[in-house]
């Protein structure tokens, strides 16, 4: 069972290895929205089918002023290859030891195909520019992802 962080709650400070091996920290985002989206593994189908559309997409989030970031327990060398191979162009972190999955409580017990394991939810939060958790999105498939994100974004933008 996971229980992600509440809307209002301000968000954790973290600092995690991109898919270059840089560290990005949340607060090099200040006066930013930024949008975190957990997911499962790169390079597998569902998790590309969400990385494309936001990819697609990214265009409406800068006009929103949000920052997409997109967090898996994947290694650096193999989010490097989902950019590339993918042609990403927003910024992949990895979550190895899921501490920062755990922190916003994405990280919990799953089943597939009748086996249970430990893994990251399929869970995004919108950070506000004041640092807090503006929404939690957890109720999309990864087709419409990026859909249920902007439209929150078009009812709720200055």
């Amino acid at each position: 069972m996971v229980n992600p962080l509440k809307e209002g709650e301000k968000a954790p400070q973290f600092s995690l290895p991109d898919q270059d091996g840089e560290l990005v920290s949340l607060n090099d985002f200040k006066g930013k929205r930024v949008l975190i989206y957990f997911y499962p593994k790169a390079m597998t189908p569902g998790c590309t089918v969400q990385a494309c559309n936001l990819r697609d997409f990214s265009d409406e989030f800068t006009k929103y002023n949000v920052v997409i970031l997109g967090i898996s327990t994947d290694k650096p060398e193999k989010l490097s290859r989902f950019i590339e191979k993918e042609l990403l162009n927003f910024t992949l972190l990895s979550d190895e030891n899921h501490e920062v999955a755990q922190v916003f409580g994405t990280w919990g017990e799953k089943e597939f195909m009748g086996k249970t394991y430990d893994g990251i939810h399929r869970i995004s939060f919108l950070i506000g520019e004041d640092g807090k958790i503006e929404k939690v999105f957890n109720d999309f498939k990864t087709a419409n992802h990026h859909e249920v994100v902007l439209n929150y974004l078009k009812t709720h933008s200055k």
